[in-house]
């Protein structure tokens, strides 16, 4: 499920739509000491009043926000074992095609069960379940030449959880128009905070406006720190890897074959060829497929970037050596820093120094009367504080 259709989706939870209609709605709420449901409430969706139908969209709106692979997770569900009879791609299966709500529910309920099992969370948590059909025009083209197509849509049955935690109120000062005067007010019911949730997920997942019902889109809480136990016990999924984790793992492939050393010339050469590749990717696949490097490509790109002494058999080993697994595809994104920014940082005592990739060329380290620097070439003069810098010829 690339970003694009998740954006897609995401963009269709608002009110008075016909391209997304949420039917049921199932809110659990988990006591912080307890490993059981406390409270439980189904319903249509449509018997809330506007103010809850608004809060709730905004944060299923964030459940579905952020980046693939940092806070946002396509998993794949493992093999169901015989003796397995909870496995949680079969529960979501079959409520998404339950005729009644109670079978929904009841399959909705199981899941909530498996995640407050072993299981201590800091605060009382509320897990909200939905369902419903998200529609998508078979013709691109405007909004308004959507509107006039809705009766050529794909229809898309669809489960999304979200995960929230409780905050306590605070006792703030109030104004009482009627008695006039100044009161302290407190009120003791928890507040559900919508605005952060700490996961989610949304099944299936679609891939050319087609269901795939082997894959979960899992949310995390916070950008590259998915819930590995969560993913594991309770959605039955496979093992991730997220972005840092995939660049860390590239960083460690290049050290292992260039001998711990690169100077940054052929470290911005390695960018800007794996630049090319995403771009001439995006050119040539409207459906925005996202590049991968294997070793073969591992050793092309080290090549290309002016690598001495490299081959595949060498990249390999160093597959092997990180990864344990030779056959391993990192994606091409993941190890790039953005080029629209300055992304990458250079950290010393002195100074902290943010380039842009493609301008890291234009940085060395060098050594100057035995002591190391970092030589940063300039077209312009440099300013600081208002005064132009004089330039001293310190190199010979």
């Amino acid at each position: 499920m690339n970003k694009k259709a998740i954006a897609d989706i995401r963009k269709r939870f608002k009110l008075d739509t016909d391209l997304l209609k949420i039917t049921n709605i199932y809110n659990v709420y988990i006591r912080q000491e307890g490993n059981e449901i406390y409270h439980e409430v189904s319903q249509p969706f449509a018997m809330l009043d506007r103010e809850q139908q608004e809060l709730f969209l905004d944060n299923f709106k964030k459940v579905l926000g952020g980046k693939l692979d940092a806070k946002l997770f396509e998993v794949k569900f493992r093999p169901q074992a015989e003796e397995q009879e909870d496995h949680t791609q079969k529960l979501l299966y079959d409520a998404l095609h339950a005729d009644e709500v109670a079978d929904w529910k009841e399959g909705m309920q199981r899941i909530a069960q498996k995640m407050v099992q072993d299981v201590q969370y800091e605060k009382d948590i509320v897990i909200t379940f939905i369902r419903g059909n998200y529609y998508k025009p078979t013709k691109r083209g405007s909004e308004e030449a959507e509107i006039a197509a809705r009766d050529e849509v794909y229809k898309n049955p669809f489960i999304l959880c979200s995960m929230n935690q409780t905050v306590e109120p605070k006792r703030s000062l109030v104004f009482d128009f009627n008695e006039k005067e100044f009161k302290s007010s407190f009120v003791a019911d928890p507040i559900i905070n919508l605005t952060s949730p700490i996961g989610g997920f949304l099944f299936p997942t679609f891939t050319d406006n087609a269901a795939d019902v082997n894959h979960i889109l899992y949310s995390a809480g916070k950008a590259n720190k998915p819930n590995y136990h969560f993913i594991e016990n309770v959605l039955d999924g496979e093992e991730i890897m997220t972005a840092d984790e995939d660049k860390i793992v590239f960083e460690e492939i290049v050290r292992s074959v260039t001998g711990n050393e690169i100077n940054t010339r052929t470290l911005a050469s390695v960018y800007d060829e794996i630049q090319r590749m995403m771009e001439v990717d995006e050119e040539q696949d409207e459906e925005e497929s996202v590049p991968t490097l294997d070793t073969k490509e591992v050793t092309r790109v080290l090549k290309a970037s002016g690598v001495e002494d490299v081959d595949t058999e060498k990249v390999e080993r160093a597959f092997r050596s990180v990864i344990d697994d030779e056959t391993y595809e990192l994606k091409a994104s993941h190890i790039v820093p953005s080029y629209t920014s300055k992304s990458i940082k250079i950290e010393t005592k002195v100074a902290n120094i943010a380039i842009s990739p493609q301008d890291l060329r234009y940085v060395r380290q060098v050594e100057v009367d035995g002591k190391r620097c970092i030589l940063i070439e300039v077209e312009e003069d440099t300013v600081i504080e208002g005064f132009t810098i004089i330039s001293e010829e310190l190199l010979k």
